[in-house]
């Protein structure tokens, strides 16, 4: 949770959602020597085609590192796995670095949500990975 509320200080996700999410099985932590260092989700409902990146958080301390890259990737094998076709997400506006990373492994942006993010008010901006499919052209 100190992760969560560091990158997220606005709009941090309650203890109780945090718990629920990873209860469910389809959530990651990242450690090292110095303890936990970021955890992602991914809601990927078998046979619906469609999955969603719901969180990914990296501590200051580990950014830049390839932790998020890691993260995100394995959330993604996770979604393929599972028969998913399209991943989406949302992304602060206001969140270069993060928009950059999804931007390095194949996300493109394709909307906006105005105001998604509250208190704030920051728009969100969807993006979304197709996935290659095991015999489709190249």
């Amino acid at each position: 949770m100190a992760i969560e509320r560091d990158s997220f200080p606005t709009d941090a996700w309650s203890e109780p959602a945090m718990r629920e999410t990873f209860a469910a099985g389809d959530a990651f932590v990242a450690e090292d020597e110095r303890g936990v260092v970021g955890y992602a989700a991914v809601l990927a409902p078998r046979g619906s085609g469609d999955a969603d990146v719901l969180t990914i958080a990296v501590d200051a301390s580990a950014r830049g590192e390839g932790t998020g890259a890691a993260l995100l990737d394995r959330l993604v094998a996770l979604a393929a796995a599972r028969g998913a076709r399209r991943v989406f997400l949302e992304v602060r506006a206001d969140n270069p670095v993060a928009q950059h990373l999804y931007a390095t492994r194949g996300f493109a942006a394709v909307g906006r949500r105005p105001r998604y993010y509250q208190p704030d008010g920051v728009d969100a901006i969807v993006m979304r990975l197709e996935l290659a499919r095991e015999g489709a052209a190249a």
